[in-house]
């Protein structure tokens, strides 16, 4: 290669680069890093946004729509206890596979508040 051609390849990497057209593993991460499933509760099931996610952190953004108390619980990690109308994010990290969550109140999870969320 010339002299000439090393140099324009050069500073059309830089251009990618600064300009961020060229997505690096960083950047990946960060998007996955992202994903955000909204999830709503009520008498007695969850609605959730997505089924499915890719692997890493999740943020669950869990709204109570129902008229009893609810919480939403993954992973071992859980939302307060909320009352009609108010919402709790949490994040969890996940690996591939399937991931049980469900409500802790009383029977409620017996009741049908309860499913299987996919990482991918």
């Amino acid at each position: 290669m010339t002299r000439t051609r090393v140099l324009a390849v050069a500073a059309i990497a830089t251009a990618a680069v600064s300009t961020g057209a060229i997505a690096t593993a960083g950047d990946r991460q960060t998007a996955r890093s992202a994903t955000t499933v909204k999830v709503s509760g009520k008498e007695f099931s969850f609605t959730l946004s997505r089924k499915s996610a890719p692997h890493g952190r999740i943020t669950f953004a869990f709204t109570n729509k129902g008229t009893l108390k609810h919480d939403f619980k993954i992973d071992g990690k859980a939302t307060r206890v909320l009352n009609k109308g108010k919402s709790q994010t949490i994040t969890v990290r996940l690996s591939k596979g399937t991931h049980k969550y469900l409500c802790t109140v009383d029977a409620h999870a017996a009741a049908g508040m309860k499913g299987t969320f996919r990482a991918t």
